[in-house]
């Protein structure tokens, strides 16, 4: 079964280069040159990830990632003009899973791609030989006010639902898995990522910056997600 691809780009001479590339590797493909037509093409193809780039006429690039973002958790991979780290951070920021900066090699997008689309599909676990998807689905973890339910796919503060993306959810869960064990973003990013993820270290700091923003609207006392300067993160446990 061929799985759908959607290009975002307003250049169309990458968008018949991309097209050639993961046509070559079995992918189907459908295309957008604006982001008012790539919000139509997705709503109407479905598919199953996204190359999406940010210079876009009209509707810019982040404001189609932040549409798609309210009605689906499909995988994204944004293309950027080459050292514009604002864009990477907000994107990030914005959900999106990955990003690669333009000018870029055809071969690499295909790499990054799969493994965007092997991560959202669970098949890559690097944490064992399992799928991910398969050790989530029996996982009910409980930390005093905090309670992750990996099958539901629900997280609760002191009984109320905070709404988490997926990458979220894994981070917090590995956190809070190993309570008081300090993480570096490399051990994170190839815990959460997996190894075979290509982007820097700054999409845990993004990823932590937003679980702070979310979690902390609602009274935890007992447990606190903390920074450990030139290290990495970890959750701590308090007594009450």
């Amino acid at each position: 079964m061929q799985h759908k691809i959607l290009i975002v780009d307003d250049d169309p001479n990458i968008l018949e280069l991309l097209r050639l590339y993961l046509q070559k590797e079995d992918f189907a493909v459908c295309s957008a040159m604006t982001g008012e037509a790539a919000l139509q093409e997705f709503r109407a193809q479905n598919p199953e990830g996204i190359l999406l780039d940010l210079m876009l006429p009209g509707k810019s690039g982040l404001d189609v990632l932040r549409e798609l973002r309210r009605e689906s958790d499909v995988p994204i991979l944004i293309l950027t003009a080459k050292g514009d780290t604002l864009d990477k951070v907000v994107g990030l920021e914005l959900g999106a899973d990955d990003y690669i900066e333009k000018p870029f090699e055809p071969k690499e997008v295909i790499a990054r791609l799969k493994a965007v689309l092997r991560r959202a599909r669970g098949e890559l676990d690097p944490r064992g030989g399992e799928p991910a998807a398969e050790r989530a689905s029996s996982e009910l973890l409980s930390l005093g006010s905090l309670l992750i339910d990996k099958r539901g796919f629900k997280v609760t503060v002191a009984g109320a639902e905070v709404e988490l993306a997926p990458k979220e959810l894994e981070l917090l869960s590995f956190l809070a898995s190993h309570p008081g064990r300090v993480f570096t973003r490399d051990q994170l990013l190839d815990s959460i990522w997996g190894l075979d993820y290509y982007g820097d270290n700054r999409t845990v700091d993004v990823h932590i910056r937003r679980l702070r923003e979310k979690l902390d609207f609602h009274p935890h006392p007992d447990w606190e997600l903390k920074t450990v300067w030139g290290v990495g993160y970890r959750l701590d446990l308090h007594q009450l």
